[in-house]
């Protein structure tokens, strides 16, 4: 029963510092995940490989791709090899963001 409580107090004190976090720089915890993945990776990635880095599911990170993209903080650009693919990078404005949160 010990660890449920601990469990509850770990999560509140998450969905705080979410709140803040976001407040602050205006994304969430899951697209400064995405933002940070495609900082660290400093090459574009494809959707399911930020779905592999962020442990998030196919579908979940999709949708996290919209909102982060809709904000202009990625970019989307067609595969060199296969013209399906779909890779996304960071655009000026994310990577300006990283940097501000990444201190």
């Amino acid at each position: 029963m010990k660890t449920i409580c601990v469990m509850r107090d770990l999560y509140k004190a998450l969905s705080r510092f979410e709140n803040n976090f976001e407040a602050v720089y205006g994304v969430s915890l899951n697209e400064a995940m995405i933002l940070c993945s495609l900082d660290e990776a400093q090459q574009e990635l494809t959707s399911s490989e930020l779905a592999q880095r962020t442990e998030m599911t196919s579908s979940h990170t999709s949708k996290v791709i919209g909102f982060t993209e809709e904000k202009g903080l990625i970019e989307r650009s067609l595969g060199k090899v296969d013209k399906r693919q779909m890779l996304f990078k960071l655009s000026p404005k994310g990577a300006k963001l990283v940097k501000e949160f990444a201190l």
